[in-house]
């Protein structure tokens, strides 16, 4: 993945962050209890961890990991 790619995937999620679409309303419930901007917040935070996890993993420079075990 290019970091061209994953400037572009942040920038989305924090458009997304922006849910000015349940600004007004409490309603729907979801599973009968959770209003749906806690459940979209709620939703938002587990894509976001996943998306940061392997951003992580697949950008992550290496010689941090090399220069940092030659000094233990």
């Amino acid at each position: 993945m290019s970091r061209i790619a994953a400037t572009l995937i942040l920038v989305a999620l924090d458009l997304l962050h922006q849910d000015f679409w349940f600004w007004d309303t409490a309603r729907p419930l979801v599973f009968g209890f959770l209003p749906i901007g806690l459940f979209y917040h709620a939703a938002y935070t587990v894509a976001t961890s996943v998306v940061l996890v392997v951003l992580v993993r697949m950008l992550w420079p290496v010689q941090l990991e090399s220069a940092g075990a030659t000094r233990e």
